[in-house]
């Protein structure tokens, strides 16, 4: 039975090989079309103004409930 003996590399062939494999993985890259980028960045912006409207709406809503139950509880006296 063999021993497996690792030799640390120097830091500069590490980097040279990252830079490497970097490059071999970005040539796999599927990348979107313009068309697809500007179709999800819309419904991004979309989505957010509706979600800033619903939470608008329910933080207008407690607010005036609790403003509510408090001047009932606060006056009763």
């Amino acid at each position: 039975m063999g021993e497996e003996v690792s030799i640390e590399k120097r830091p500069w062939v590490r980097f040279r090989e990252y830079i490497s494999e970097v490059r071999v993985e970005m040539k796999r890259v599927t990348w979107p079309s313009k068309q697809e980028i500007y179709g999800t960045t819309v419904m991004v912006v979309l989505t957010t103004f509706i979600f800033g409207i619903y939470f608008w709406v329910c933080d207008q809503a407690f607010s005036n409930a609790v403003s509510k139950i408090l001047k009932f509880f606060l006056h009763r006296g």
